[in-house]
């Protein structure tokens, strides 16, 4: 008996450079309602991809240092 076995490869742990406002929520442990508040109170780096946001993840380490500075 053979077992078709599949490569996987091994999930970044940095993740994807770019987050959506759900994984974006996801990584900070914040409802997405208070990613569009934060957005709609410009306080969040973020870019548009038609008519969804986009979050790129260096940005928002850099952002989270300087809050983290803030307080």
């Amino acid at each position: 008996m053979t077992f078709n076995r599949t490569k996987t490869q091994p999930k970044s742990t940095t993740g994807p450079r770019v987050l959506t406002v759900r994984e974006l929520a996801g990584y900070l442990r914040v409802h997405q309602t208070t990613v569009y508040r934060l957005l709609r109170e410009h306080k969040l780096p973020a870019f548009r991809v038609g008519a969804d946001w986009r979050f790129n993840r260096e940005a928002i380490e850099r952002w989270m240092l300087h809050e983290q500075k803030r307080s």
